[in-house]
């Protein structure tokens, strides 16, 4: 039997001169709120994103999907709408959609309601895999914008809406185009075909995705021990959702940083004389931080 490994997002095996890489997860309580707002088709973005993004963090390409659905009762137009936005992930990621599982169990959901499971396998060839082992103090990190919360605290947003007394279908107060449901529902933003072309053509030393737990808990999931990271608070401004979060629920900054992406989705470790590279080729890119002796992350 080949030996398992992990790289922090993500286990892989050993297949010929590859590595095949696996990652699963769900969309967790943001579904509440798709079933509140009864609109289905932007949660299967998220459960393909909340896997593929993991699995990309070690450089493999997703190469297929598989999803799981379970429900009381099968209401047909709302699961058309989920494998809907299933789809549209696995193109966004450029992985097949290869199968899945509908299962049907009366009485122990409430109608109309369902849950979502998902599972991504990829490959890398074994001289690319991304484990974060050369990361060294000085390297620079970069990072991709989140299009909003993605699929992590929605405990704590459902909690800032209740103690809030804001219903879904309110204006946003920053943006009165939208609701404050549309806002929250966006789905999250899938890094894959972007961070693959990242490592082919620049080279990655890390890659980290930012999850539940935000940067304070996931960048030490892939930077060796010894080693932190400084991020630059400054580089960039928290997006208004998350002050509105922060303000309306009185929620303090530290957890904050703990449970939200802050606006940024997805960031990358690379050699000092690599990021000029890494901006011309992605130019929404920016140096959010560096790799500093010590431990964890702390922000300036």
């Amino acid at each position: 039997m080949n030996p398992s490994m992990n790289t922090g997002f993500s286990g892989f095996v050993p297949f010929g001169d590859s590595y095949l890489v696996s990652g699963t997860d769900g969309v967790g309580t943001k579904l509440k709120l798709a079933f509140d707002l009864n609109k289905h088709d932007t949660v299967g973005i998220d459960l393909v994103a909340m896997s593929v993004n993991d699995v990309v963090t070690s450089g493999a390409q997703p190469m297929f999907f598989l999803d799981y659905f379970a429900t009381g009762k099968l209401d047909v137009d709302q699961a058309e709408q989920v494998v809907k936005g299933i789809i549209e992930g696995c193109n966004q990621s450029g992985c097949a959609l290869l199968g899945g599982e509908t299962a049907e169990m009366p009485g122990f959901y409430q109608n109309g309601e369902y849950d979502l499971a998902g599972f991504a396998v990829g490959s890398v060839k074994k001289e690319k895999l991304i484990d974060g082992k050369s990361i060294k103090a000085g390297d620079v990190v970069l990072a991709f914008k989140s299009s909003g919360v993605h699929s992590n605290g929605f405990s704590l947003v459902r909690k800032v809406l209740e103690v809030s007394g804001t219903s879904l279908h309110a204006p946003c107060p920053w943006n009165a185009s939208s609701t404050i449901g549309q806002v929250l529902l966006q789905p999250t933003t899938i890094y894959v075909k972007k961070v693959v072309e990242l490592h082919e053509k620049v080279g990655l030393k890390g890659v980290v995705h930012i999850t539940g737990g935000g940067m304070t808990e996931n960048i030490p999931r892939v930077i060796p021990n010894g080693l932190g990271v400084k991020v630059d608070a400054t580089s960039y401004q928290v997006p208004e959702l998350f002050q509105w979060l922060m303000a309306a629920g009185n929620v303090p900054l530290d957890d904050m940083r703990r449970t939200f992406n802050m606006g940024v989705g997805m960031i990358m470790v690379v050699d000092p004389e690599n990021v000029a590279a890494a901006q011309a080729l992605v130019p929404e890119l920016w140096v959010l931080g560096e790799v500093v002796e010590g431990e964890g992350v702390t922000y300036v």
